[in-house]
Protein backbone atom coordinates (compact mmCIF):
# COMPACT_ATOMS: atom_id res chain seq x y z
CA UNK A 1 0.00 0.00 0.00
CA UNK A 2 1.12 3.73 -0.83
CA UNK A 3 1.31 6.62 1.21
CA UNK A 4 1.31 9.60 -0.59
CA UNK A 5 0.14 11.45 2.48
CA UNK A 6 0.68 15.34 2.15
CA UNK A 7 1.03 14.73 -1.78
CA UNK A 8 -1.18 16.56 -4.66
CA UNK A 9 -2.08 14.66 -7.50
CA UNK A 10 -3.70 16.08 -10.88
CA UNK A 11 -5.47 13.87 -12.84
CA UNK A 12 -6.46 15.08 -16.33
CA UNK A 13 -9.56 12.42 -17.28
CA UNK A 14 -10.26 11.29 -14.01
CA UNK A 15 -13.91 10.90 -14.32
CA UNK A 16 -13.99 7.55 -16.15
CA UNK A 17 -11.87 4.41 -17.47
CA UNK A 18 -8.35 4.82 -16.09
CA UNK A 19 -8.22 8.09 -15.06
CA UNK A 20 -10.80 7.09 -12.65
CA UNK A 21 -9.29 4.02 -11.28
CA UNK A 22 -6.50 5.96 -11.09
CA UNK A 23 -8.10 8.93 -9.00
CA UNK A 24 -9.35 5.75 -6.94
CA UNK A 25 -6.22 4.37 -6.05
CA UNK A 26 -4.43 7.72 -5.12
CA UNK A 27 -7.18 8.62 -2.90
CA UNK A 28 -6.77 5.09 -1.05
CA UNK A 29 -2.77 6.77 -0.93
CA UNK A 30 -3.95 9.62 1.45
CA UNK A 31 -3.04 11.97 -1.58
CA UNK A 32 -4.92 15.36 -2.58
CA UNK A 33 -6.01 14.64 -5.84
CA UNK A 34 -7.27 17.26 -8.58
CA UNK A 35 -9.83 15.49 -11.03
CA UNK A 36 -10.07 17.22 -14.65
CA UNK A 37 -12.94 16.32 -16.94
CA UNK A 38 -16.02 17.40 -19.39
CA UNK A 39 -18.29 16.07 -16.86
CA UNK A 40 -16.99 15.70 -13.07
CA UNK A 41 -20.34 14.73 -11.90
CA UNK A 42 -19.59 11.51 -13.26
CA UNK A 43 -17.45 10.86 -10.28
CA UNK A 44 -18.53 10.87 -6.44
CA UNK A 45 -17.11 13.41 -3.95
CA UNK A 46 -14.57 12.34 -1.31
CA UNK A 47 -12.35 13.80 1.08
CA UNK A 48 -8.96 15.41 -0.46
CA UNK A 49 -10.78 14.97 -3.34
CA UNK A 50 -10.85 18.69 -6.48
CA UNK A 51 -13.33 18.77 -9.54
CA UNK A 52 -12.11 21.06 -12.16
CA UNK A 53 -14.58 20.82 -15.35
CA UNK A 54 -12.21 21.31 -18.11
CA UNK A 55 -12.54 20.73 -21.65
CA UNK A 56 -8.86 20.20 -22.46
CA UNK A 57 -9.42 20.10 -26.33
CA UNK A 58 -10.66 23.84 -25.66
CA UNK A 59 -7.78 26.36 -25.86
CA UNK A 60 -9.72 28.87 -23.42
CA UNK A 61 -10.24 26.26 -21.20
CA UNK A 62 -6.94 24.86 -21.34
CA UNK A 63 -5.23 28.18 -20.12
CA UNK A 64 -7.93 28.31 -17.50
CA UNK A 65 -6.80 25.05 -15.99
CA UNK A 66 -2.91 26.30 -16.50
CA UNK A 67 -4.12 29.97 -14.38
CA UNK A 68 -5.02 27.02 -11.31
CA UNK A 69 -1.78 24.71 -11.63
CA UNK A 70 0.07 28.26 -10.95
CA UNK A 71 -1.90 28.84 -8.01
CA UNK A 72 -1.62 25.13 -6.62
CA UNK A 73 1.55 26.03 -4.61
CA UNK A 74 2.94 22.51 -4.91
CA UNK A 75 1.94 19.96 -6.98
CA UNK A 76 3.37 16.39 -7.10
CA UNK A 77 1.97 13.71 -9.35
CA UNK A 78 0.38 14.53 -12.69
CA UNK A 79 -1.13 11.87 -14.82
CA UNK A 80 -2.65 12.50 -18.72
CA UNK A 81 -5.62 9.72 -19.02
CA UNK A 82 -7.80 11.66 -21.03
CA UNK A 83 -8.52 9.77 -24.04
CA UNK A 84 -10.40 8.89 -27.63
CA UNK A 85 -10.62 6.11 -29.79
CA UNK A 86 -12.87 6.12 -32.85
CA UNK A 87 -11.54 3.62 -35.50
CA UNK A 88 -11.85 4.46 -39.39
CA UNK A 89 -9.84 3.66 -42.15
CA UNK A 90 -7.74 5.87 -43.24
CA UNK A 91 -9.20 6.63 -46.39
CA UNK A 92 -12.23 7.80 -44.57
CA UNK A 93 -10.72 10.24 -42.23
CA UNK A 94 -11.71 13.77 -42.07
CA UNK A 95 -9.68 16.30 -41.30
CA UNK A 96 -12.39 16.71 -37.68
CA UNK A 97 -11.41 13.01 -36.76
CA UNK A 98 -7.59 14.38 -37.05
CA UNK A 99 -7.99 17.71 -35.17
CA UNK A 100 -10.24 16.10 -32.74
CA UNK A 101 -7.04 13.88 -31.96
CA UNK A 102 -4.30 16.79 -32.60
CA UNK A 103 -6.69 19.16 -30.11
CA UNK A 104 -5.85 16.43 -26.95
CA UNK A 105 -2.51 16.13 -27.33
CA UNK A 106 -1.98 19.96 -27.50
CA UNK A 107 -3.97 20.19 -24.22
CA UNK A 108 -1.57 17.68 -22.80
CA UNK A 109 1.18 19.37 -23.49
CA UNK A 110 0.40 22.90 -22.15
CA UNK A 111 -0.87 21.73 -19.35
CA UNK A 112 1.99 19.33 -18.87
CA UNK A 113 4.22 22.22 -19.08
CA UNK A 114 2.30 24.17 -16.55
CA UNK A 115 2.24 21.04 -14.05
CA UNK A 116 6.16 20.61 -14.74
CA UNK A 117 6.75 24.10 -14.19
CA UNK A 118 4.99 23.91 -10.75
CA UNK A 119 7.10 20.79 -9.67
CA UNK A 120 10.58 22.23 -10.51
CA UNK A 121 9.48 25.12 -8.08
CA UNK A 122 8.00 22.07 -5.60
CA UNK A 123 11.56 20.21 -5.87
CA UNK A 124 10.30 17.41 -8.40
CA UNK A 125 7.91 15.12 -9.03
CA UNK A 126 6.29 12.46 -11.65
CA UNK A 127 4.65 12.71 -14.58
CA UNK A 128 2.64 9.40 -16.20
CA UNK A 129 1.13 9.41 -19.79
CA UNK A 130 -1.43 6.70 -20.82
CA UNK A 131 0.14 6.07 -24.20
CA UNK A 132 -1.41 2.90 -26.16
CA UNK A 133 -0.42 -0.41 -27.88
CA UNK A 134 -1.62 0.63 -30.73
CA UNK A 135 0.85 3.72 -31.16
CA UNK A 136 3.88 0.64 -31.15
CA UNK A 137 1.97 -2.06 -33.43
CA UNK A 138 -1.29 -2.13 -35.98
CA UNK A 139 -4.51 -4.13 -35.39
CA UNK A 140 -5.91 -4.52 -38.72
CA UNK A 141 -9.31 -4.81 -36.99
CA UNK A 142 -8.96 -1.96 -35.32
CA UNK A 143 -7.83 0.78 -37.92
CA UNK A 144 -6.42 3.54 -35.53
CA UNK A 145 -4.05 5.82 -37.81
CA UNK A 146 -5.29 9.31 -36.67
CA UNK A 147 -5.50 7.72 -32.95
CA UNK A 148 -1.62 5.88 -33.09
CA UNK A 149 -0.19 9.18 -33.73
CA UNK A 150 -2.06 11.09 -31.13
CA UNK A 151 -0.65 7.90 -28.74
CA UNK A 152 2.99 7.84 -30.14
CA UNK A 153 2.94 11.74 -29.71
CA UNK A 154 2.60 10.89 -26.26
CA UNK A 155 5.57 8.34 -25.96
CA UNK A 156 7.50 10.47 -27.55
CA UNK A 157 7.03 13.47 -25.28
CA UNK A 158 7.79 11.38 -22.47
CA UNK A 159 10.81 9.89 -23.44
CA UNK A 160 12.16 13.82 -24.23
CA UNK A 161 10.51 15.31 -20.69
CA UNK A 162 12.62 12.31 -19.38
CA UNK A 163 15.94 14.10 -20.33
CA UNK A 164 14.62 17.48 -20.30
CA UNK A 165 13.20 17.44 -16.62
CA UNK A 166 15.56 14.83 -15.04
CA UNK A 167 17.90 17.90 -13.77
CA UNK A 168 14.57 19.20 -11.90
CA UNK A 169 13.89 15.57 -10.35
CA UNK A 170 10.95 15.06 -12.37
CA UNK A 171 10.66 11.71 -13.35
CA UNK A 172 8.57 11.23 -17.16
CA UNK A 173 6.85 7.66 -17.71
CA UNK A 174 4.03 6.38 -19.79
CA UNK A 175 2.12 3.24 -19.75
CA UNK A 176 0.89 1.54 -23.41
CA UNK A 177 -2.25 -0.51 -22.63
CA UNK A 178 -3.43 -2.88 -24.78
CA UNK A 179 -7.67 -3.79 -24.55
CA UNK A 180 -8.79 -2.36 -21.60
CA UNK A 181 -12.82 -2.64 -20.80
CA UNK A 182 -13.34 1.05 -20.38
CA UNK A 183 -16.22 2.87 -21.30
CA UNK A 184 -14.16 4.21 -24.24
CA UNK A 185 -15.25 1.53 -26.25
CA UNK A 186 -19.24 2.29 -25.75
CA UNK A 187 -19.19 4.83 -28.37
CA UNK A 188 -16.94 2.39 -30.42
CA UNK A 189 -19.55 -0.69 -30.34
CA UNK A 190 -22.83 1.26 -29.86
CA UNK A 191 -23.59 0.99 -26.35
CA UNK A 192 -22.59 -0.62 -23.18
CA UNK A 193 -24.45 -4.13 -23.54
CA UNK A 194 -23.16 -4.12 -27.04
CA UNK A 195 -19.69 -3.58 -26.03
CA UNK A 196 -19.41 -5.64 -22.95
CA UNK A 197 -20.54 -8.36 -26.11
CA UNK A 198 -17.94 -7.61 -28.95
CA UNK A 199 -15.16 -7.59 -25.93
CA UNK A 200 -15.48 -10.96 -25.45
CA UNK A 201 -14.11 -11.87 -28.73
CA UNK A 202 -10.91 -9.60 -27.92
CA UNK A 203 -10.21 -11.97 -24.51
CA UNK A 204 -7.90 -14.60 -26.40
CA UNK A 205 -6.14 -11.17 -28.59
CA UNK A 206 -4.21 -11.15 -24.90
CA UNK A 207 -1.48 -14.46 -24.65
CA UNK A 208 -2.68 -13.62 -20.87
CA UNK A 209 -6.25 -14.72 -21.41
CA UNK A 210 -8.45 -11.58 -20.81
CA UNK A 211 -8.85 -8.18 -21.76
CA UNK A 212 -7.43 -5.83 -19.58
CA UNK A 213 -9.00 -3.66 -16.43
CA UNK A 214 -9.11 -0.04 -15.21
CA UNK A 215 -7.33 -1.27 -12.28
CA UNK A 216 -4.68 -3.36 -13.77
CA UNK A 217 -3.24 0.00 -15.36
CA UNK A 218 -4.50 2.27 -12.75
CA UNK A 219 -1.84 0.42 -10.44
CA UNK A 220 1.21 0.42 -12.67
CA UNK A 221 0.63 4.41 -12.53
CA UNK A 222 0.40 4.35 -9.25
CA UNK A 223 3.89 2.44 -9.11
CA UNK A 224 5.26 4.87 -11.91
CA UNK A 225 4.20 7.96 -9.83
CA UNK A 226 5.40 6.57 -6.14
CA UNK A 227 9.18 6.55 -4.59
CA UNK A 228 9.00 2.70 -5.25
CA UNK A 229 9.84 3.65 -8.75
CA UNK A 230 12.98 6.36 -8.15
CA UNK A 231 14.76 4.93 -10.68
CA UNK A 232 12.28 4.44 -13.47
CA UNK A 233 12.08 7.66 -16.05
CA UNK A 234 11.73 7.36 -19.56
CA UNK A 235 9.70 4.20 -19.64
CA UNK A 236 6.66 3.26 -22.05
CA UNK A 237 5.53 0.33 -19.73
CA UNK A 238 3.68 -2.35 -21.61
CA UNK A 239 0.27 -3.18 -19.84
CA UNK A 240 -1.11 -5.66 -22.20
CA UNK A 241 -1.52 -8.62 -20.97
CA UNK A 242 1.26 -9.81 -22.82
CA UNK A 243 0.45 -8.71 -26.40
CA UNK A 244 3.72 -7.34 -27.29
CA UNK A 245 5.40 -10.12 -26.43
CA UNK A 246 3.69 -12.28 -28.75
CA UNK A 247 0.14 -13.10 -30.23
CA UNK A 248 -2.23 -16.36 -29.28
Amino acid sequence: MYNFTGKTALVIGGTSGIGKATVQELLKASATVHVVGRNTDKIPSANGLVKHSVDITNRDAVNGLIAKIEGMGNLDYLVNASGIFGPKPFLDHTAADYDSYLDLNRGFFFVTQAAAKAMKNSGGGSIVSIGSMWAKQAVKATPSSAYSMQKAGLHAMTQHLAMELADHKIRVNAVSPAVVETPVYHGVFGGEAEAKEALVGFNGFHPIGRNGRPEDVAQSITFLLSDQSSWITGTILDIDGGVMAGRN
